[in-house]
């Protein structure tokens, strides 16, 4: 049987687990299995960026911490399984998605976006949606056009008064 010692450090584990997934707004698992050490510290680069990190946990703990939370992600812990987080609901799955094209070695599992589950098909999804940035230019870049239509409208419309 295990010391109470070693049972209480894994609990830390289990409980800082537990408060990433809490504070999280995206948590996605993956497959980092052939990626080398120098990959590795590109893609956490990458990722703190984007305000976002990952750390590799033992699957068995995770499978503890989820459990408690209510989250079923048991058939994705198979295997090496690192644990990406963030604040923003799609940037960690856009850099997870655009370090992959170019090291297919990572492979997306599964997620959570906004606490509802996600699979690697629909993380593929999400991660050809625009960044809110890149949201919020195309909405603003609609509502200058609204604007520009109406004010010549409104000045072809003096203009015919004028003339009248």
């Amino acid at each position: 049987m295990a010391s109470e010692v070693v049972l209480q450090k894994k609990q830390v584990i289990i409980d800082e687990i537990k408060d990433r997934v809490q504070t999280a707004k995206t948590i996605v698992l993956f497959d980092y299995r052939g990626i080398t050490d120098s990959e590795a510290k590109e893609l956490r680069c990458k990722l703190r960026e984007s305000n976002s990190d990952y750390k590799v946990y033992k699957n068995t703990l995770m499978a503890r911490a989820f459990n408690d939370l209510g989250i079923d992600l048991n058939d994705s812990l198979n295997g090496p399984s690192a644990f990406a987080y963030g604040e923003d609901q799609i940037a960690p799955i856009k850099t997870l998605a655009e370090f992959a094209k170019s090291h297919p070695a990572l492979v997306l599992k599964v997620g959570i976006v906004d606490g509802e589950q996600a699979d690697a098909a629909k993380l593929a999804e999400y991660a050809t949606i625009p960044s809110r940035e890149g949201l919020l230019t195309m909405l603003a870049g609609g509502m200058i056009g609204i604007a520009r239509d109406l004010s010549i409208c409104l000045d072809l419309y003096s203009q015919q008064k004028e003339e009248n």
